[in-house]
C-alpha cells in the first residue's frame, strides 16, 4: 500500500468522502455529525492522506492541526470493499508517525458511540488510544466518544 498526501481534486477521492458523509448521516443525528466536507478537509491547518493498493483508492485520513502539541484525528475511511484488510491500521499508524514527527504531542478524535462504530473502536484502542474528555469546540454527547493518544 502507498499514503500519499492528496489534494482532494480527484473524483475518486469525493467519491470516497461522500460515501463517508453519507454514513456519518444514517448513523447520527444532525448535530452530532463532526465529519468535515472537502472545503473543510482543505484548511491550511489539515494535511489529508489517500491511501492506494495497486492503483486504486482503499482509504483516506487526515490531521487537523488544534494547537502546536495537540491535532486531530479526521475523516479515517477504508473503501467498503477493502474493510478487514488492514488499510485502517496501515493508515492509522501512518498518521501517528506523522503526527510525531510534527512535534505534537497529543492526537485526539471523536467519532460515533453507536454499534456502527464498533470496529473503529476497537481499532483506536488497539493503538493505544484511551477515553478523554471532549475537546477543541467539541460538547459532552451522548452520541460522541472522544479518544486520545499521547505520544
Amino acid at each position: 500500500m502507498k499514503i500519499i498526501v492528496d489534494d482532494l481534486s480527484g473524483p475518486e477521492v469525493a467519491a470516497l468522502l461522500a460515501e463517508h458523509l453519507d454514513d456519518m448521516r444514517a448513523t447520527s443525528p444532525p448535530e452530532s455529525k463532526h465529519a468535515l466536507d472537502l472545503d473543510d478537509l482543505r484548511r491550511p491547518e489539515v494535511t489529508f492522506w489517500t491511501v492506494h493498493d495497486d492503483g486504486e483508492l482503499v482509504g483516506c485520513g487526515a490531521l487537523k492541526r488544534l494547537d502546536a502539541t495537540h491535532a486531530e484525528v479526521k475523516s479515517m475511511r477504508t473503501a467498503s470493499s477493502r474493510r478487514g484488510g488492514g488499510v485502517a491500521s496501515t493508515l492509522l499508524a501512518h498518521l501517528i508517525e506523522e503526527a510525531r514527527r510534527s512535534g505534537y504531542a497529543r492526537i485526539s478524535l471523536e467519532t460515533g458511540s453507536a454499534e456502527f462504530f464498533a470496529p473503529a473502536h476497537r481499532l483506536y484502542r488497539r493503538f493505544g488510544f484511551v477515553d478523554c474528555e471532549p475537546f477543541a469546540d467539541y460538547r459532552p454527547d451522548p452520541n460522541s466518544l472522544f479518544l486520545t493518544l499521547e505520544l
